[in-house]
């Protein structure tokens, strides 16, 4: 059995209502325990956020959905159905990839139709080659979802599992590039079933086969869109753990813990409020909560190293093109030599890979009548770099525009009538660390097991959730850590 926090659990502080934090308040008020969520935004959602501004809403975090049964799964521990709360629609393409040699691939969850896709476009021996690639993605998450993903792991020895023996038999320990190479032949495909490995912040020369199930969530089980944005998920499950009774105190920062001989008594905000608990979930960025909240931070929390970053600009336009899907990747000439440039050099892209998705091509009420919203996404180094993002930030972000227009957004820079730039500067303002939203990198040593742990050592009673603990980055595996986090405080909930 996986270790609990000692003591009792009566009434429980969730310290930020980021995905995590909820999906932990939900469990937790699922399990009969009085929860106060305690969140320094005037919204819930944490990076998952909401900015309103001239008319428009705009999503400033995540903006792909996947594994929608992970929510429902946080609704039904108060006994609630997803439908009644939340209303989801398939995307059809999931993206649509442009390239530079003008050709462009439509992805698709459905796998015969992704086939006629790639048989199209590419080759029928590369439809063939996808199938099998289908096949060993689906077998990586068969095998990998309830040993290594969805459980608390105390220990490497927590691992030594028949499914440990099927994993490595399947090659999910060697890189994912070279795996992804096995199936798909063609650069345009190896690039469209590798690039996910970025969000779990490492290369697809440097990730683990592992990380291929990543694209399983996406590109097999398929993205959906929430209607009202992506904030309509946070929205949705503070509401429902509202009506099941967790107390939610908004606009409030929680300024230190009051700690007696390694138990924490009590969270103090910065009204001056004095909040007594049995048990603290920590929602906000791990190594933060640390160095602010917890004051000694251990070594292996110094040594993290961290993903990239990201430039993200969020436009409302005048300006629509019919050339596009909702979610769309612009890859690149260079695909190993950016990685470089990124990861190991610690520089801007000079030939960027971009994503930018179009929510209004589904929900035309994110922006005034008419209008367009765009939400564009540029990896960047994070803060270990040698870039000055105040001087930086405007020259970058007309790079950011001429980029999108030499790749087929004719008069974009021309027509935005609104945006928002955010910066690795800005991340770090925001609370996370480095700079980078993708938080650690998954690198092999600091996956799985070798993630930080999601007890607080040296404190009885203080849990972590999010994406710097088990199991990692990304909306799927968040809302894993928020149960992982409630398990530690309830036990697993059959």
């Amino acid at each position: 059995m996986p270790a609990k926090v000692k003591g009792p659990t009566d009434h429980v502080v969730v310290v930020g209502a980021g995905l995590a934090g909820l999906s932990a308040a939900l469990r937790l008020a699922g399990a009969g325990r009085k929860v106060t969520v305690v969140e320094r935004e005037s919204v819930p959602g944490g990076r998952n956020g909401l900015l309103e501004k001239d008319g428009y809403s705009f999503d400033t975090g995540p903006s792909v959905l996947t594994m929608p049964s992970l929510i429902q799964d946080a609704f039904s521990c108060v006994g609630e159905d997803m439908k009644d709360w939340l209303e989801l629609s398939p995307l059809k393409p999931l993206y649509r990839a442009f390239y530079h040699d003008g050709s462009q691939i439509d992805v698709h969850a459905n796998t015969a139709e992704m086939e006629e896709e790639i048989r199209r476009t590419v080759s029928a021996e590369e439809a063939l080659g996808y199938r099998r690639y289908v096949d060993f993605v689906t077998k990586l998450y068969k095998y990998e979802m309830n040993d290594f993903i969805d459980r608390n792991i105390d220990s490497p020895f927590n691992l030594l599992t028949p499914n440990l023996a099927r994993l490595i038999a399947l090659g999910g320990f060697r890189k994912l590039s070279p795996k992804v190479n096995q199936f798909l032949k063609d650069p345009r495909l190896q690039k469209v079933y590798s690039f996910q490995a970025m969000y779990a912040g490492v290369s697809p020369q440097q990730a683990l086969a592992i990380y291929a199930v990543i694209a399983y969530m996406d590109s097999v089980n398929g993205v959906f869109f929430p209607k009202g944005g992506m904030h309509a998920v946070p929205r949705a499950l503070a509401a429902a753990a509202e009506k099941h009774g967790v107390t939610f105190k908004y606009s409030t920062t929680v300024t230190r813990l009051e700690v007696e001989n390694g138990r924490a008594k009590a969270v103090i905000t910065d009204k001056g409020e004095r909040i007594e608990c049995d048990v603290v979930v920590m929602n906000p960025d791990l190594p933060v909560v640390w160095r602010d909240l917890l004051g000694k931070t251990p070594l292996n929390i110094k040594r993290l190293k961290y993903s990239p970053s990201c430039a993200t600009l969020l436009v409302g336009s005048s300006k629509k093109y019919d050339h596009v899907a909702h979610h769309n990747i612009h890859f690149g000439k260079s695909w190993d030599g950016v990685f470089d440039e990124l990861i190991k050099k610690k520089t801007l892209m000079s030939d960027p890979s971009v994503l930018v998705t179009i929510p209004t091509k589904d929900d035309a009420a994110l922006a005034p009548a008419g209008k367009e919203s765009y939400y564009i996404l540029y990896p960047t180094p994070n803060l270990d770099a040698d870039i000055d993002w105040k001087t930086q930030a405007r020259p970058y972000r007309d790079h950011m525009i001429k980029t999108l227009e030499d790749r087929g957004y004719t008069g974009f820079g021309d027509s935005i009538e609104t945006e928002v730039m955010t910066t690795p500067l800005d991340w770090q303002a925001q609370g996370m660390e480095r700079g980078a939203p993708f938080a650690s990198a998954h690198t092999f040593f600091q996956t799985g097991p070798f993630r930080p742990r999601n007890i607080a050592a040296g404190f009885e009673n203080v849990v972590f959730a999010g994406s710097g603990t088990q199991p990692g980055v990304g909306v799927p595996m968040v809302l894993i850590s928020g149960r992982l986090a409630a398990e530690r405080i309830v036990g697993p909930v059959k």
